[in-house]
């Protein structure tokens, strides 16, 4: 009888499945580009015998894709895998990092967050069907569009699923240790806006206020509130395009993380006191979304995490876990109380940079980890 440690994967057929995704650019904000690459995760669920759905994206965003497999006890709880396709770099990053296999690794945008993680679990499914056989439990496979900037979208789209779940499976980035996540830290977006005066910048520049002076002010006072309890980080700052105009405007985003819900909360409170006037210039803070905190230990979580560290042992490789920053959308599901398990997907470096890569050697470990957690999970 054939079993799951008895599937052939091949990393370089993986390899060559994978590229016609990293090559299919799907940055958030870009919602025609991200339709492009649910249209290729559609019909590659679809090929596997899947009831594929196509959820319409709102917010200007790209749809969802939600697969699934058929199975006796479907309708009854089972696997949830829970994956997003949109990535961080933008139309025309491949130019920069295109698709290609040097010294054992394999570069491209988006390869390890997450599109990676999400090809090897369906390729786990695939070689599973073929074998012919049954996973214990049914599964479905949701992608969604907005995870990178914090799930606006599909965050009760996602729960709702998971709410029907015995289990959910994140195949984001794996550890460099090979660990995985059974918890995350909290996170809290927020939308900063300076308003100040214009004027000439030339003829008459003192007769202005500039609201960018101000907004800088703000960025590092809000930066070295960091602590190792609650962290902030600023981007995406934006102004006027005329260099002879004072800028009455100015706006920017801020992060804020922490590992306890009750730092995050406490930060929260620090920014949004930030909002008044000063120096002339009045000063915004508003509330972007918030990831809530997947506390880690729960009995559910760390079962199933006993039963992939096993499964991953008996591969050969040490499995350890840990709660991390930088979230997903397993602090949905965790917060929910639902068992959970995410870094589930490939191991690489250089996440969310022009370096992004995997790592060769450690595709058809994890492909296999991911067949041995849907064939034995019940």
């Amino acid at each position: 009888m054939t079993t799951w440690k008895d599937l052939a994967f091949d990393t370089d057929t993986i390899i060559e499945g994978m590229r016609p995704w990293i090559e299919c650019e799907s940055p958030t904000w870009d919602g025609a580009a991200v339709d492009r690459m649910m249209d290729l995760v559609a019909v590659k669920c679809a090929e596997l015998g899947a009831t594929v759905e196509r959820i319409p994206g709102t917010m200007g965003l790209g749809g969802s894709v939600r697969a699934r497999f058929p199975h006796p006890r479907a309708g009854e709880p089972g696997i949830m895998i829970s994956g997003h396709f949109d990535t961080v770099h933008p139309v025309g990053t491949l130019a920069k990092n295109p698709f290609r296999r040097e010294g054992g690794k394999v570069y491209g945008p988006g390869i390890q967050d997450m599109k990676g993680g999400n090809y090897i679990t369906l390729e786990a499914m695939a070689r599973i069907i073929e074998a012919g056989i049954e996973t214990p439990l049914p599964v479905t496979m949701l992608f969604t569009p907005d995870e990178e900037i914090g799930t606006p979208a599909t965050r009760t789209l996602i729960e709702t699923e998971a709410k029907r779940a015995k289990y959910v499976l994140c195949p984001e980035p794996a550890h460099p240790d090979n660990g995985v996540c059974t918890g995350r830290y909290a996170i809290a977006r927020f939308n900063l806006a300076a308003e100040g005066k214009p004027s000439h910048a030339g003829a008459d520049v003192k007769g202005g206020i500039s609201a960018v002076r101000e907004m800088a002010r703000r960025i590092i006072e809000i930066e070295e509130m960091t602590t190792e309890a609650c962290t902030f980080s600023c981007n995406n700052v934006h102004s006027g395009q005329w260099v002879n105009c004072v800028p009455s405007f100015a706006s920017a985003e801020c992060l804020s993380m922490a590992k306890e819900q009750a730092d995050l909360d406490a930060g929260i409170e620090r920014m949004l006191a930030m909002s008044g006037e000063r120096n002339g210039v009045r000063f915004t803070v508003t509330r972007g979304v918030t990831r809530p905190v997947w506390e880690p230990g729960q009995a559910g979580t760390m079962a199933l995490y006993e039963k992939a560290r096993a499964i991953s042992e008996d591969l050969g490789f040490e499995m350890p876990h840990r709660s991390q920053g930088g979230g997903s959308d397993a602090n949905f599901t965790g917060a929910l109380g639902i068992p959970s398990l995410c870094s589930l997907g490939v191991k690489g470096e250089g996440l969310h940079t022009l370096g992004e890569h995997i790592d060769e050697d450690f595709i058809v470990p994890r492909t296999r980890m991911l067949a041995g957690l849907l064939a034995t999970l019940d």
